[in-house]
């Protein structure tokens, strides 16, 4: 079958990489599974692409802990290294009154450290799509992992998560210039354009910007709860977003991400593909925590009530 990523074969023929970090979001009342890759590789199985989680967590209770949801999950952890020497990852979560999220994030944890491997090097090479944050590139360990890696991908997408110090302009311009596939959120975007030069201040005039220093085909912009914009080449697709009462965003653009990928690797309409995205967006704001299990059906009548 074709689609706008790859051509040929059945979602379930897929084969996806994500890499990056997996820990605990802990909120005051409890604790869920985290980390933005990690949340886009939930979202992507439980749609029904198979995608392989590439991290590592501690040789610690929270470890086995995390590994035993993945698994729960019906999610393989083969790519998962247990680091004896490094702790399993948490962040303190803030929710503000507008059920937005602000993140405290402990250095130097597990996923910090992530080794390459012959195993991850085959995973990768042998994969349609690669998935990477920004986030994993804080330390050297696992930012000299991914720069290898990147090297073996067929197709790129990299996922913008800006959590401040956690980031340095020059290494997020140089993954988007090898990206195939750059998803930012609006204020994301108007950061790096602004540091890369661009005067403009409307959000199209900044996408084409970045487009044109990046030479990347595809570009994503989340604007919250007013949708987002999706650039293909030329043509740009909007879905101004969907009506909701938030619970909290923790993860909700993360699962728009493995729903937008799911769709571009399922169809040729790239309308519907933004809309189901920010559907799926939309719904996981609704719920608590960052990989609440939505139904294709429950998608479907989310989208069209009737």
């Amino acid at each position: 079958m074709n689609s706008l990523f790859i051509n040929h074969k059945a979602p379930s023929e897929i084969s996806i990489s994500c890499f990056g970090e997996v820990l605990w979001d802990c909120f005051a009342s409890d604790k869920r599974l985290g980390g933005a890759p990690l949340n886009v590789c939930l979202r992507l199985n439980s749609l029904g692409i198979n995608a392989q989680m590439l991290s590592a967590v501690g040789n610690d209770t929270l470890g086995n802990e995390l590994l035993d949801i993945i698994k729960a999950r019906d999610m393989n952890t083969d790519f998962i290294a247990i680091n004896s020497d490094k702790k399993t990852s948490t962040v303190e979560v803030t929710i503000d009154d507008n059920g937005s999220a602000s993140y405290e994030i402990v250095a130097d944890t597990a996923w910090d450290n992530i080794a390459l491997t012959p195993a991850l090097i085959e995973q990768v090479k042998s994969s349609d799509i690669f998935v990477f944050g920004s986030l994993v590139a804080r330390s050297p360990v696992s930012l000299n992992t991914l720069k290898q890696l990147i090297d073996m991908a067929q197709f790129k997408v990299f996922d913008v998560n800006l959590r401040k110090p956690h980031y340095q302009l020059a290494t997020l311009i140089q993954f988007m210039e090898v990206a195939d596939f750059i998803k930012l959120n609006d204020d994301e975007l108007y950061e790096i354009a602004h540091a890369m030069g661009s005067k403009f201040n409307s959000l199209e005039q900044n996408i084409e910007f970045i487009a044109e220093k990046t030479n990347s085909p595809y570009i994503c912009v989340t604007k919250g709860s007013h949708g987002a914009l999706l650039k293909i080449n030329d043509k740009n697709y909007y879905n101004s977003g969907f009506l909701i009462n938030v619970v909290d965003t923790v993860g909700a653009g993360d699962a728009f991400l493995g729903s937008l990928i799911y769709q571009l690797c399922n169809t040729t309409n790239a309308q519907y593909a933004v809309n189901f995205a920010c559907a799926v967006g939309a719904m996981v704001a609704s719920n608590h925590g960052a990989t609440p299990q939505l139904s294709l059906a429950d998608i479907e009548q989310f989208i069209n009530p009737v």
